[in-house]
């Protein structure tokens, strides 16, 4: 049987941050989790935009609990501000959904200086991720689910010599880069989970070819060229909606037979019920999730670290809340330490 929003469980009592939740998967996502119980933090640049998507779940959910935090994934600043905020009001997060994304964009820059696909799609939620830790270790079981493509199979891994492709630049080159980019990153953060010792696991989605505004804002963008038309005429004929290209991820967010470092996608590549995906492309897989981890701290300048969790322990007796002790206050496990 098909997994299904009828198959989450309560979620009463959880927290789940998800990233550009103010639309298209996100809002989906948001609604279907909102639906089983949870409180959920709607993340989001576009503040006009999350007060329609809160108000549209309301109108499903009247007892729904949410909440907006403005998120611009383009700046770093604006990510500390975000991870602040909801830090602040949650010492656990179950649930971080890094879904937010931008696809075949003309060529420009984050607030930071980084290629803008790179920039949002990954580098952004590394660094939430990275201030968030503290909480997502907190949390009894928390799941970190990050939202690739079928996009990362045309992808190359980072050349650390040029991680914004300077002078190499092209709108699905970059996509490619940044979707591959979020699948090494989902793998390498559970490769981190198990060697420290977490509860925590990292799982991955993509949503097949679904109908959302991605593809319509491409072509708006008008970077993507022939390609972004014939993707945005494909989704609009043949894609799945919205509620169903979400299932990949909320299967992984939710299930609860699934375990970390496991990939969920659409049976039919692109179309279909959510079900378990292989991981393939392991052909030097460590390499490439070493060299993500240097870029991205060279770049970001935001360790990702994931403590031991006896060390996490010792530092943080019963009469200390978890979310007090931070990445930085303990020793990076050997994955870690790569690039530092």
């Amino acid at each position: 049987m098909p997994y299904t929003v009828t198959n989450i469980p309560d979620l009463a009592g959880r927290v789940a941050v998800i990233t550009g939740a103010n639309g298209g998967l996100g809002l989906s996502s948001a609604k279907a989790l909102a639906g089983a119980g949870a409180h959920v933090v709607i993340a989001a640049r576009d503040q006009a935009k999350a007060t329609r998507a809160q108000a549209e779940i309301l109108a499903v959910h009247p007892q729904a609990s949410l909440e907006i935090v403005e998120l611009d994934l383009g700046s770093l600043a604006s990510v500390a501000d975000a991870a602040g905020q909801i830090l602040g009001a949650h010492s656990t997060i179950d649930i971080l959904m890094n879904n937010a994304g931008l696809m075949a964009m003309p060529e420009r820059t984050t607030a930071d200086g980084f290629e803008m696909q790179f920039g949002v799609n990954h580098l952004g939620h590394w660094a939430l991720t990275a201030h968030l830790m503290p909480a997502i270790l907190a949390a009894k079981a928390a799941r970190v689910v990050t939202v690739t493509s079928t996009a990362h199979h045309m992808g190359r891994a980072v050349n650390p010599a040029n991680p914004h492709l300077l002078g190499r630049y092209k709108p699905w080159r970059a996509y490619g880069q940044s979707k591959l980019a979020n699948f090494h990153f989902a793998i390498g953060l559970q490769r981190q989970f198990e060697a420290a010792g977490q509860r925590a696991t990292s799982l991955l989605a993509h949503p097949g070819l679904s109908d959302t505004e991605l593809q319509a804002t491409t072509v708006a963008e008008g970077g993507g060229g022939w390609m972004a038309g014939a993707s945005h005429m494909l989704s609009m004929k043949t894609g799945m909606t919205p509620h169903q290209g979400a299932m990949p991820q909320l299967r992984a967010a939710t299930d609860p037979a699934a375990k970390g470092g496991e990939f969920y996608a659409p049976r039919f590549i692109n179309n279909g019920a959510a079900v378990r995906r292989p991981i393939i492309r392991r052909f030097r897989l460590q390499h490439a999730i070493d060299s993500l981890w240097a870029i991205s701290l060279a770049e970001t300048k935001i360790p990702l670290v994931v403590p031991p969790a006896v060390a996490q322990s010792a530092l943080a007796p019963s009469a200390v809340a978890p979310s007090a002790v931070t990445p930085s206050a303990v020793a990076p496990s050997a994955a870690a330490k790569v690039g530092t």
